[in-house]
């Protein structure tokens, strides 16, 4: 007996100008149908087994999962585009996994929790982070995801696990994540200490703190 259908998500950009692609590829993007690699520091290999996410900081009930427990949430599929700050754009993505508003609910924030820190491994820099807006994670289309085209993520896409949060720039979802971490003020990450914008929509064209 075949599983049920994972229920589908569509990111309101995909809608943008009735779809064409045109409509959807923000300003100074170019569409490329290849997944560009790019990352700072070595490529971790993390085994699921080991892999544990933790969801703290300003809320009432702290998380840990690992990544059976992430599995047996309510899982979608999203269809979006994502678009990197170097200026590539990609089309028609889907990925699947679990919305991370899920969690949040779970986790319940805090009255004063207004920002997001997350936590990735990255070798050899294992501190590595990246900001944004709690209110950017309180929507559909922000995902903790496992799959792309229905094929597990690759190491240096991200896997085991990787935040999607296709209205921003794609740096803006961090790869091998392992932390959530809910404060009140915001906090510069690593490329938002080195120059880069401390939102990135890519429609307003967020690219530099400049």
């Amino acid at each position: 007996m075949s599983s049920p259908a994972r229920p589908v998500v569509v990111s309101p950009d995909v809608r943008r100008g009735g779809g064409a692609p045109a409509s959807r590829t923000p300003p100074g993007q170019v569409l490329t149908r290849k997944w560009p690699v790019l990352h700072h520091g070595e490529v971790p290999s993390i085994h699921p087994a080991h892999w544990r996410l933790v969801v703290d900081g300003l809320v009432e009930h702290p998380l840990e999962l690992g990544f059976e427990d992430l599995h047996r949430l309510p899982q979608v599929d999203l269809h979006c585009d994502i678009h990197c700050v170097t200026r590539w754009s990609r089309l028609d993505c889907t990925f699947t996994g679990v919305p991370i508003v899920r969690l949040l609910e779970m986790a319940r924030p805090r009255p004063e929790a207004r920002f997001v820190i997350q936590h990735a491994s990255s070798a050899p820099h294992d501190g590595w982070t990246t900001n944004l807006p709690l209110a950017d994670l309180l929507v559909e289309d922000a995902l903790l995801a496992w799959a792309e085209a229905g094929a597990p993520l690759a190491p240096e896409h991200g896997a085991p696990v990787r935040a999607v949060v296709p209205r921003l720039y794609f740096w803006k979802g961090a790869k091998w994540i392992r932390r959530l971490e809910l404060v009140a003020d915001d906090r510069p990450g690593f490329w938002e200490r080195n120059g880069y914008h401390l939102r990135g929509d890519p429609w307003r064209e967020e690219r530099y703190a400049w």
